[in-house]
């Protein structure tokens, strides 16, 4: 299953190295919020090379998320991580035609509600002043 995420670089947190069996590793999180009325903020992790891919956004820049969703079990505790496996402006994203499909902010696809018409509101006079409160 593949996920995008949408939004404006607003953090990136200090990169973290380690030794393993495999050899050395890199990560560095940072942080993606969304253009919507109620701005959704999600902290995504880059592994490798895309953690070096990471420095060369900047803060504020509009960015485009393919990632994977991991949850693991440690002490009776539950640890997800989002993984980003491409990371790519929103604007050479939106060039291409598949990504024109896509949902243009956060995870939503929905159309956006409107709110009806002030016309078609019940009207209230001052004699309905019947409330128990």
């Amino acid at each position: 299953m593949a996920l995008e995420f949408e939004g404006n670089l607003i953090k990136v947190l200090p990169e973290v190295t380690g030794q393993g069996k495999n050899g050395v590793w890199v990560k560095q999180d940072f942080v993606l919020e969304t253009e919507e009325q109620y701005p959704k903020k999600a902290c995504f992790t880059a592994w490798g090379d895309k953690a070096s891919d990471l420095k060369t956004y900047s803060l504020g820049e509009k960015l485009r998320i393919s990632f994977s969703v991991e949850s693991r079990e440690y002490n009776e505790r539950w640890y997800t991580d989002l993984k980003a496996y491409r990371i790519e402006s929103a604007s050479s994203a939106s060039a291409s035609p598949a990504a024109s499909s896509a949902p243009s902010q956060g995870f939503s696809a929905a159309a956006p509600r409107t709110a009806p018409p002030v016309a078609d509101l019940p009207s209230f006079s001052s004699d309905d002043q019947d409330l128990p409160f």
